[in-house]
């Protein structure tokens, strides 16, 4: 049963979509010149806009940046009072206003074309300041807003978002940027996690439990308990990884376990991971497996130990 306020989330949802694609459609050859000018920048994208446009301009600012594009966003307000010093004629601004007459642009636009600093302007009027001043329009299309009385940004808003993202996306493309780049520039949080690599979070040299294919089963005891991974390798002669002794293989041996050798009761090919496989890879196979330890081997070096991964290792930094 649909209610007044179920209709008007619906009817403000589909008018924006309507917006987004008028734009989409509307794009044209600017868009590729506006691309030029960013992707040969030498310095920075300075992102400008006041009010609602100020809003979207830091989120474009800080996407822009997160997928190898340089940004900073420049409050118009602060630019008139110093932060002006902040561009150089390295850099290229984004300037962004509805209209394209917020009077707080003035200033920075006006010392945009004083010292001949490449001004892409993001505008709904082609006629305005703004856009009579700027190197590049991207223009938006004349598409209202989704209030009803064309008072609240709402598909302005949303057009210069998404404008934004694509401008974005499309820089990144451009520069092959990849899933490892972006692994650099977000750390942190969820997605950090999801992009670590195993090499990231694996214990590697002495931490790695192992013991020779000969050795007795107290010396492989030792190993598992004192390492604290519940399991230990087994390795050859030639120190490469022939199997894996866990919990399970220790309960299928108990009668006479202490008479018998690693390789007597070891599991043989053992589940392994390379050290460049992404962490969420690696979480993804011991849940299938239903194990909680991945040891770590260097495609590089076939079946030499490289580390150990613990599930906890994976929980820790918030997988799972």
């Amino acid at each position: 049963m649909t209610t007044p306020f179920l209709d008007t989330a619906r009817r403000v949802i589909l008018t924006e979509a309507e917006a987004l694609t008028t734009l989409a459609n509307g794009l044209d050859e600017r868009f590729r010149d506006a691309i030029d000018l960013l992707r040969h920048c030498r310095g920075r994208v300075i992102v400008t806009g006041i009010g609602k446009s100020g809003h979207i301009g830091n989120k474009i600012a800080a996407t822009l940046a997160s997928t190898g594009t340089p940004a900073q966003f420049v409050h118009p307000a602060e630019a008139s009072h110093g932060d002006l010093g902040m561009i150089t004629r390295d850099d290229v601004v984004l300037a962004i206003s509805n209209g394209g007459e917020a009077a707080e642009l003035a200033n920075l636009i006006a010392y945009s074309r004083r010292y001949d600093i490449p001004l892409i302007g993001l505008t709904s009027q082609e006629s305005s300041t703004l856009g009579r001043q700027s190197d590049v329009i991207l223009l938006l299309p004349q598409a209202g807003e989704a209030c009803g009385t064309g008072i609240v940004p709402t598909n302005s808003t949303a057009m210069t978002l998404a404008m934004g993202d694509a401008l974005a996306v499309a820089l990144m493309e451009n520069r092959a940027f990849t899933a490892e780049h972006f692994r650099d520039f977000h750390p942190g949080g969820k997605l950090g996690a999801q992009l670590s690599r195993v090499s990231d979070l694996m214990h590697r040299g002495a931490a790695i439990p192992l013991v020779h294919h000969t050795a007795g089963m107290a010396d492989a005891l030792m190993e598992i308990s004192g390492k604290g991974f519940g399991v230990t390798g087994v390795t050859d002669d030639h120190g490469k990884l022939i199997g894996i002794i866990t919990n399970g293989d220790l309960s299928r041996h108990m009668d006479g376990l202490m008479n018998l050798v690693a390789r007597d009761v070891m599991t043989a090919n053992p589940v392994t991971i390379g050290p460049d496989a992404l962490a969420e890879k690696a979480m993804g196979l011991m849940n299938a497996k239903q194990i909680t330890c991945l040891l770590v081997v260097d495609p590089t070096q076939p079946d030499l130990p490289a580390g150990v991964l613990n599930i906890h290792d994976c929980l820790r930094v918030g997988l799972g």
